[in-house]
C-alpha cells in the first residue's frame, strides 16, 4: 500500500509590514477596530516587483531543504493561488523554472482560501495512485493586488505570503483522510467579480464580501467537514492534537474550535501577524508550528479551509 507523508515544510512572508496604525492614517479605521473584530495586528505586503511565484520560491526552497530533497526529486508541483502571476503560463510552471526542476507535472489549483487543502488532497491522491512519488504543494498569494484600499471592510483583512510542503510516498500513513466540498450557489457572498476582456477590465477587479454571511457559512461548514474527516478515521475532533485552520479572522477560528470541541490551546493561530493570506494561510501556520516544536511527529493534525466558491475541505494527518 502506498501512502503519502509530509516530509518538510517552509514559508515566506514579504519583508514589508503594514500595521493597523499605518492603515488608520489612510482610511477610516483604527488599531482597536481592526484588532477587536479580526485579531489582526499587521500584515505583510509584497513589493510591486514581487509576484506569487516570487513568494512561493523561498517557501518551496525551505520545504525542500527541510525534507532533504533536491530539484531532481520533485515530480509534481501544485500551486494553490487565486492571484497567479499571469493568465498563463501557470504560477506552478514559473515556480518550476525558478527551482530548476525539469521533470514531472506542474499546475495551478484555484479554490481560494481552501486552495491548500484542495491541493494537498490532490497531491495525496496522485501519490497514492503510484503516478508520482515526491510532490511540492504550495499556497501563494498577493491579495494586496485585488483589494480596494479605500474599503476598510476588506482591505484591513488580507495580506501576502506563501507556504509550502513536500509530500513523499511512504509505506506508513501520513495523510490519513481528506474531504472536499463546494457549493457554487454561494458565489456572491465572496468574489472578485471581474475579468479582462479585449484589453479592458469588465466588472470589478476588487474583492467583494458579505462579512456576516461568510462568517455564518464558514463556522457551519468547518464544523461539519472537521467532524466528517475525523469520523473517517474513527476519532472525534477532541482527540485531535492540533487544529490548523485557515487564518481568516480570530472570531471564526475561536467559534470553529468551540463547535468542534477542540480546546483553544490546541489551535494554531497566526492571523494576528499576517492577516488572511488565503491559500497561503494554512501552510504558513503549519510551518511555524512545526519549526517552533509545537507540532511533533506522531501527533494528529487537522487542517481546515473555507473560501470563495464556496469551497471548503479538511485534511487529517500525522507528521
Amino acid at each position: 500500500m502506498i501512502y503519502s507523508r509530509i516530509a518538510g515544510t517552509g514559508s515566506f512572508l514579504p519583508p514589508r509590514v503594514v500595521t493597523n496604525e499605518e492603515l488608520s492614517r489612510s482610511m477610516d479605521t483604527s488599531d482597536e477596530w481592526i484588532r477587536g473584530r479580526t485579531g489582526i495586528c499587521q500584515r505583510h505586503i509584497a513589493e510591486e516587483s514581487q509576484s506569487s511565484s516570487d513568494l512561493a520560491f523561498p517557501a518551496a526552497q525551505a520545504a525542500m531543504t527541510a525534507a532533504g530533497v533536491s530539484a531532481a526529486d520533485i515530480d509534481l508541483i501544485i500551486v494553490a493561488t487565486s492571484t497567479p502571476d499571469f493568465i498563463f503560463p501557470s504560477t506552478a510552471c514559473l515556480l518550476q523554472a525558478k527551482l530548476g526542476i525539469k521533470q514531472g507535472a506542474a499546475f495551478d489549483l484555484q479554490a481560494v482560501c481552501s486552495g491548500f487543502v484542495y491541493a494537498l488532497s490532490t497531491a495525496d491522491t496522485f501519490i497514492r495512485s503510484g503516478q508520482y512519488r515526491t510532490a511540492l504543494v504550495v499556497g501563494a498569494e498577493v491579495f494586496s493586488r485585488i483589494l480596494d484600499w479605500n474599503d476598510r471592510g476588506t482591505a484591513v483583512l488580507f495580506g501576502d505570503g506563501a507556504g509550502a510542503v513536500v509530500l513523499k510516498a511512504s509505506d506508513k500513513p501520513g495523510i490519513l483522510a481528506h474531504r472536499l466540498h463546494a457549493d457554487g450557489s454561494h458565489a456572491g457572498i465572496l468574489s472578485v467579480p471581474g475579468n479582462v476582456s479585449r484589453g479592458a477590465i469588465t466588472g470589478s477587479p476588487f474583492l467583494c464580501m458579505d462579512g456576516q454571511a461568510v462568517f455564518k457559512f464558514a463556522v457551519r461548514v468547518l464544523d461539519e467537514v472537521g467532524r466528517e474527516v475525523c469520523a473517517a478515521c474513527g476519532i472525534t475532533p477532541s482527540e485531535v492534537d492540533w487544529l490548523v485552520p485557515h487564518q481568516a479572522n480570530v472570531r471564526i477560528l475561536e467559534s470553529t474550535a468551540k463547535k468542534l470541541g477542540i480546546d483553544a490551546s490546541k489551535v494554531i493561530l497566526t492571523v494576528d501577524r499576517h492577516g488572511n493570506t488565503s491559500a497561503a494561510s494554512i501552510p504558513l501556520a503549519l510551518d511555524l508550528a512545526v519549526r517552533d516544536g509545537r507540532i511533533r511527529p506522531g501527533q494528529k493534525v487537522l487542517l481546515e479551509g473555507v473560501g470563495g466558491g464556496f469551497t471548503w475541505g479538511a485534511v487529517l494527518l500525522e507528521l
